[in-house]
């Protein structure tokens, strides 16, 4: 069992004794301090809280306990019901809310879940927030309304077509061009609700020939969810024998999009900020944000427009935060995450397909053709498991010591950048894991690096 607690909320496999995995009172426990912390720090007049959630098996079960925790906190919960991560984010300010909870482990397997906490503004509570949110529940200090404070439950589930028509009405979004183009798009949406999501948008874009796979939002994860090579294989099979242009994949929040070409082969997920960003900086010219784990490609290709980048730690709240104070016009990760500040901050799957087909259409390019246009660097992910005995700080300590005399960021974990390379070590937010990402000009020359910095931390 796990429960990991962290800036990307609470996390942990479903059952177990309590605080050994994801337990129905942790879930409790957890959702109470955080609407503890929400009645100290929130200066409006808002009582109301949006709660949304993915296609999990145990999401339904989450839900009810995150709800009624609310309303014996003394908030009215607005239920979006089955919703992305992004549309759950817009129906925060949508509602004017004084915050929201997401109920998704993202990536992760079928037996996690996790809570994903935000502020009044859509947005994930930053590291201090979250630290106090953590404090407020290992003291257990919070107390629950009287019977007459009770709060009351809403449902409205229209805010997925409020996102949609968003998404649709964007500057650089060209529906009379995609619908022109007459795309076939394939869709792989792991069985959680981007397979009612994408379909839906894709149809709002003009796009009528859509090829639907592990689109039923059941929550039985037809594959290993995260968005990554290895994991789509079926997609690439069908793209290989189909007349398919492009195949579209997320993961069962639909924060994260990764691409796949007319051949059956992956555009890769590291380029899908990289060729979005390369068609916004085009129309809108302005500064860039990705994380210290993302491809070098976004510094190349801003640099290509004249226009600044700068490098985040890695967390969505870490990259929006540096965003807001370069006033980036776009920016995200490298795992497929876009966050196009036009819409909101946070990263949003059904902008980058918008903008990816809108691409599309107006190059009159095929998916490979804009893959070669891009910058050429492959990046390796390894990891390491952790066990109780591992002092991760220690290790990182090592390692910096190590590479003294090269560039070192130590902001986030350590990153060490080579002349044509670069390797980031950190303890990841998500999982009991070292996340060793490399990047170079070939994969294997990157997987070299990173194998190599897994044997210099067996070393030490």
């Amino acid at each position: 069992m796990a429960l990991i607690k962290s800036i990307s909320g609470i996390r942990g496999t479903i059952g177990g004794k309590v605080g050994e995995g994801l337990s129905g009172v942790d879930i409790v426990k957890f959702t109470a301090a955080y609407a503890t912390f929400i009645r100290k720090s929130y200066k409006g007049s808002s009582n109301v809280i949006v709660v949304g959630r993915d296609a999990r098996l145990s999401g339904k079960m989450v839900e009810h306990l995150v709800v009624g925790t609310l309303l014996s906190m003394g908030f009215d919960v607005v239920n979006i019901g089955l919703a992305s991560t992004p549309t759950t984010e817009l129906a925060v300010t949508g509602e004017n809310a004084c915050g929201g909870i997401i109920i998704t482990a993202s990536h992760n397997p079928v037996q996690w879940n996790a809570l994903k906490l935000l502020n009044s503004n859509g947005e994930f509570l930053n590291d201090a927030e979250g630290k106090e949110v953590i404090r407020i529940a290992d003291n257990d200090d919070y107390s629950f309304a009287e019977v007459l404070e009770l709060g009351k439950e809403y449902k409205n589930d229209a805010y997925t077509l409020h996102h949609i028509e968003l998404v649709k009405n964007l500057k650089l979004v060209d529906t009379d061009a995609i619908r022109k183009a007459d795309f076939t798009v394939a869709v792989d949406a792991v069985n959680s609700v981007g397979g009612v999501v994408i379909p839906q948008l894709l149809r709002a874009l003009g796009v009528s020939k859509i090829i639907e796979l592990n689109c039923e939002p059941n929550g039985k994860f037809a594959h290993t969810p995260e968005p990554i090579p290895q994991n789509l294989t079926q997609i690439s099979e069908l793209m290989a024998n189909s007349d398919a242009e492009v195949g579209f994949v997320v993961d069962p929040d639909v924060d994260r999009l990764a691409i796949v070409m007319e051949n059956g082969e992956m555009f890769v997920e590291e380029n899908t900020l990289v060729a979005i960003a390369d068609y916004v900086l085009a129309h809108t010219p302005g500064s860039t944000v990705s994380n210290l784990s993302s491809s070098r490609g976004l510094r190349d290709v801003t640099l290509k427009h004249g226009c600044e980048y700068s490098a985040a730690a890695v967390g969505e709240v870490n990259v929006v935060t540096k965003m807001k104070e370069t006033g980036a016009v776009i920016g995200g990760e490298g795992n497929g995450g876009i966050i196009y500040p036009e819409i909101h901050y946070g990263r949003d799957a059904l902008v980058g397909v918008a903008l990816f087909l809108t691409l599309m259409a107006k190059s009159g390019k095929k998916v490979s053709e804009i893959k070669s246009e891009l910058p050429q660097y492959a990046i390796a992910k390894n990891k390491i498991e952790l066990t109780p005995d591992i002092d991760v700080d220690a290790i990182l300590v090592a390692v910096k010591n190590k590479y003294a005399n090269e560039k070192v960021t130590d902001i986030d974990g350590v990153k060490i950048d080579f002349k044509d390379s670069w390797v980031h070590l950190r303890k990841s937010n998500t999982e009991p894991i070292i996340r060793i990402y490399s990047e170079a000009a070939t994969i294997e020359e990157a997987d070299r690096l990173g194998r190599e910095m897994i044997a210099v931390i067996e070393s030490l």
